[in-house]
């Protein structure tokens, strides 16, 4: 390896077992190639700590990034992240074949490139360990509605019916539990012990989910963020904790449409000259599509609680959907796309939701106050017009009654 000296910028293609590194000087010429094994941590950090310090590093927004990007910093390089996406289009628009070796090389010339079109935000070790959490739950309801559809599967395959519009809820589980014990001839001994296991993990899954939301709470009160976002409608503990863990710092937003566009809520076209018939929808319009999916999920699943309430989310969804008649799905993402916009601007405001008050819109003008003169002449006008509600006529009668 050449000495290190000359180095301005670094690339690192990150893998499960190795990286590759590319590192290039002030003149873009490339200095030397290196592979960092990811068996032997110890060693890792030795070659780490043998780059100039405040070397910037770029790495690709692939699987695994996290952690070495936490070593580096504790060698006290300066890693980036690249978007995996861009990269990928960047090497098919300069029609190079995609290798290792190929594209550490273009991750070490993304530094002297400006602006940085390629760079996504790098989140800390904190923001990674409430998303770590958040996936972990995830994982686990999923696997109980996994659960869930085998038992249900068990009562199908036997011909079994029941009455109960949740079979697990405490009325259910007591008939799920006095049909193990009673040998119903109708469940054979193998559909009841493989429902028995089912309940068993069921049970577990259950403990288990309990005890992430218990961390999900306890540190949800310790943040203001979490707290804040809880007073908008619809939005509940696991919500918060959920759309807190994936914004991470608000300040990296420069309006409330990338935040919009970041939790895949701002409208987008792809329109080819082909016009809609009549009652048809607008074809290739969506909501976005490089972002964050579980955002999205979470500012749904909240619009749905928000529009059970009534107000003005309510009225807005009825707006769209002419009472929740037709488009309740588009009535459901433009209440999401509005309470992503509120919580923009009551976070960096730093105020709670006041349903009683008058959110400004982020970038909208304020309203200047007429003078005390215009006032006074506004209201002489105002007297002298009155007319009747609903009709736009004068209240006075034009013309005199006829005695």
């Amino acid at each position: 390896m050449k000495p290190t000296n000359r180095i301005l910028q670094i690339g690192c293609d990150c893998h499960r077992k190795f990286s590759k590194i590319t590192a290039r000087d002030g003149d873009g010429q490339i200095v030397w190639r290196q592979r960092l094994e990811h068996s032997d941590r110890d060693v890792l950090r030795k070659q780490l700590s043998s780059w100039p310090e405040k070397t910037p590093v770029i790495l690709e927004g692939t699987f695994g990034w996290g952690w070495l990007s936490d070593e580096m910093v504790a060698a006290g390089l300066n890693p980036h992240l690249a978007s995996s996406s861009k990269m990928a289009a960047w090497r098919k628009a300069r029609g190079l074949a995609k290798t290792d070796r190929t594209d550490a090389d273009l991750l070490s010339e993304l530094w002297s490139q400006k602006p940085r079109w390629w760079e996504v935000w790098l989140a800390p070790p904190e923001v990674r360990s409430q998303r770590e959490w958040l996936r972990y739950r995830m994982s686990l309801v999923k696997m109980q509605t996994a659960v869930k559809n085998r038992i249900h599967a068990v009562f199908h395959r036997h011909g079994i019916i029941h009455g109960f519009s949740d079979l697990f809820g405490s009325n259910g589980r007591m008939y799920l539990s006095e049909l193990i014990a009673s040998g119903d001839a109708r469940l054979p001994e193998s559909g009841r012990l493989t429902l028995q296991g089912h309940l068993e993990i069921l049970d577990q899954l259950r403990r288990q989910i309990a005890a992430a939301t218990r961390v999900f709470r306890k540190q949800s009160l310790a943040s203001p963020t979490t707290m804040r976002l809880r007073t908008l409608p619809g939005i509940c503990w696991i919500l918060s904790y959920t759309i807190n863990a994936e914004i991470g710092d608000i300040k990296r937003f420069r309006s409330a449409r990338n935040l919009c566009s970041y939790s895949l809520l701002a409208p987008c076209a792809d329109d080819s000259a082909i016009e809609p018939g009549d009652g048809e929808s607008p074809k290739g319009r969506h909501v976005g599509l490089i972002g964050r999916r579980t955002l999205k999920w979470a500012w749904i699943e909240a619009a749905h609680g928000a529009v059970r309430r009534k107000g003005r989310f309510r009225d807005l969804f009825d707006r769209y959907t002419n009472g929740g008649k037709r488009d309740r799905n588009r009535g459901y993402i433009v209440v999401a796309h509005e309470l992503c916009r509120l919580a923009f601007t009551l976070l960096k405001k730093e105020v709670d939701y006041d349903p009683f008050g008058k959110h400004t819109r982020p970038g909208s003008k304020k309203k200047k106050t007429p003078s005390r003169k215009k006032t006074k002449a506004r209201s002489k006008m105002v007297k002298s017009s009155k007319s009747r509600p609903g009709t736009g006529q004068p209240q006075d009668p034009m013309v005199a009654a006829v005695a």
